[in-house]
């Protein structure tokens, strides 16, 4: 799918807008704080990139480059929101936000999501309930309160859903072991 940008059709356009567009709001949001907003600017580096017809060679200068622009395009947000309105954001907080180190911290915790959605869409919808609640922090009484089984039932859903999900993350355990200790 991914030649050099200027001579993507519309059709390979629009599947890298698809692949790219959700887990880039949510990485905006992060800066903006406001997920209209992120939508926005994620909207807007798309249209340049489209519009100037960016060259870029593969998988990972794509990634780099997208998530580069709307961090960018996030803080330009930022600094220009601090000095129209004086926001409760502080220049402080700005400058936080632009550091290299949050930006991967970001970057990281946004992928590893993404992996670990599109495994956990996978499973059977009593397992992908359970494991989602369970990711919310719910205890398994609680879940199973919730759900009125037993707790039982919600222990053997986990198995069978941790069965079915370690050959789909393996290869990337050490991605969601990183963005684990980085979310905390």
């Amino acid at each position: 799918m991914l030649k050099k940008l200027n001579q993507l059709s519309v059709k390979e356009y629009k599947a890298l807008f698809n692949a790219y567009y959700t887990p880039l709001c949510l990485f905006s949001n992060k800066y903006v704080g406001n997920i209209d907003l992120s939508k926005d600017v994620v909207q807007d580096v798309f249209i340049n990139i489209w519009k100037k017809k960016i060259v870029l060679r593969d998988e990972m200068e794509i990634k780099a480059y997208l998530y580069t622009s709307v961090k960018n395009k996030s803080l330009d947000y930022l600094k220009n929101k601090h000095q129209k309105f004086r926001s409760n954001q502080t220049l402080d907080d700005i400058k936080k936000l632009e550091k290299d180190s949050f930006f991967y911290k970001e970057v990281v915790i946004v992928e590893a999501s993404e992996i670990l959605e599109k495994a956990i869409n996978t499973l059977p919808f009593k397992c992908k309930n359970i494991i989602e609640l369970s990711l919310k922090g719910l205890s398994n009484k609680q879940i199973a309160e919730e759900l009125s089984v037993s707790i039982n039932t919600i222990k053997t859903q986990k198995r069978i859903a941790y069965r079915k999900l370690r050959p789909l993350l393996k290869d990337s355990f050490l991605l969601l072991s990183f963005s684990f200790l980085m979310g905390n």
